[in-house]
């Protein structure tokens, strides 16, 4: 089960005006479940994307990127799980886009408009005329509150749905942020979640907009890992829909675009933390925190060395404090003139090692105390400079292996 994870109630999901959201259960790859999401965008409506870097993106990543350019302005975001369309080649490319124009003619906007975008099995054709035959349902459903059954309908591997809210007060009017995200397994974005959508009612110049994305996901979506594998299809999206009781947000500076980003980038680490505590398997939900680097680059280096390690990883499934297993990882971290003698390494508030070696205080009924934890902090103190960061990560267990030997089944 999810590591001190709940599932959204659907009454705290709150309506983003603007923003309408419709399920259709199509019958892709499983029966009986939400498997297509139409959002549909309001007049006012601008959006920023942040798109998977792998090489071998899918075939709705490289559409979604064209469309979202469009000069007509974005009118729609189409989802589908249970298939991934990567890895398909022209016909992929084909299928993606014939998606975009059926939903088109049912909305009445451009093709160019919609933004598509899939999850689920690589390199098997997309089953087009199934998600075509339930875009008049999910059209018709479309609601402002229907925000928990669009999580549901984003989920592929996941346990529980990951969706939050969020109120600010800017000037005296109400600002509200809701998002939505999907994801337990393939998780290190290299830029956003596999799938995550979040809306907002506040107007924001496009720049703004997209600085804003930016800024959250480096410091969220960015930050975590359950496994190390970067998707084909990953992509974070941010909607304004401009309905809220107040005037464009145009100046980078100004304390209203500061309050917005950190209540965005707040959003956001809530849905990427979910993520991680819905981890395929997982049972341990770990914190890497890295301070004292000379530079935020080497900080992440390190964090990410030890929460990728299938050794560490395996050590805290079985609770046991096998640290040696995380010295050795930040000594392979990458960085050359790295001085171990300098190194301080924490389990929690117990000092593990120093000077080189096992601290003279460290106890092993220390130790184990706390790898019994379902929530552990790994703190590495660097002792090299100013910069610090923070990744999330989970354990590897049995049923990691388990889910990903039989998701095909």
């Amino acid at each position: 089960m999810p590591v001190n994870l709940t599932p959204p109630q659907p009454e705290q999901l709150l309506p983003i005006k603007g923003v309408s959201l419709g399920t259709a259960e199509a019958n892709i790859r499983k029966p009986n479940r939400k498997d297509v999401l139409v959002i549909a965008l309001g007049a006012k409506a601008r959006v920023a994307g942040v798109f998977t870097q792998n090489r071998f993106c899918a075939a709705p990543v490289i559409v979604a990127r064209e469309h979202l350019h469009s000069p007509q302005g974005a009118k729609a975001l189409l989802v589908n799980t249970g298939n991934a369309n990567a890895g398909t080649g022209e016909d992929g490319l084909a299928r993606a886009r014939r998606s975009c124009t059926e939903l088109a003619a049912l909305l009445g906007c451009a093709a160019g408009q919609v933004l598509p975008f899939s999850t689920g099995v690589i390199m098997e054709p997309l089953p087009l005329e199934r998600i075509v035959a339930g875009l008049p349902a999910a059209v018709a459903d479309l609601r402002e509150d229907n925000w928990f059954a669009a999580a549901q309908a984003i989920m592929t591997t996941d346990i529980l749905p990951k969706a939050v809210s969020k109120q600010i007060e800017l000037n005296g009017a109400t600002v509200t942020i809701t998002g939505i995200a999907k994801g337990s397994g393939m998780i290190h974005p290299n830029m956003a979640t596999m799938l995550g959508f979040i809306a907002t009612d506040a107007a924001l110049s496009q720049p703004l907009l997209e600085a804003a994305l930016r800024h959250a996901s480096q410091r969220s979506f960015n930050r975590i890992t359950v496994d190390g594998d970067t998707s084909t299809n990953d992509a974070c999206m941010l909607v304004a829909s401009g309905e809220a009781a107040l005037p464009e947000i145009v100046d980078p500076a100004s304390r209203e675009f500061i309050a917005f980003q950190a209540a965005l980038t707040e959003v956001a680490t809530t849905l990427a933390k979910a993520i991680v505590r819905d981890g395929e398997g997982a049972t341990k939900f770990m914190t890497i925190q890295v301070e004292g680097g000379k530079n935020d680059d080497e900080c992440a280096s390190v964090a990410y060395a030890i929460a990728h390690s299938p050794l560490v990883k395996t050590a805290f499934f079985a609770s046991d404090p096998n640290l040696g297993r995380i010295l050795a990882a930040v000594g392979y971290a990458g960085i050359a003139d790295l001085d171990v003698n300098r190194i301080e390494l924490y389990l929690d508030d117990v000092l593990v090692a120093e000077k080189g070696g096992r601290a003279a205080s460290y106890l092993e009924a220390d130790g184990q105390r706390v790898m019994q934890q379902a929530e552990i902090t790994v703190r590495v103190v660097l002792n090299r400079g100013p910069a610090e960061t923070t990744v999330w990560t989970c354990d590897f267990s049995y049923d990691y292996v388990r889910i990903n030997a039989e998701y095909r089944s």
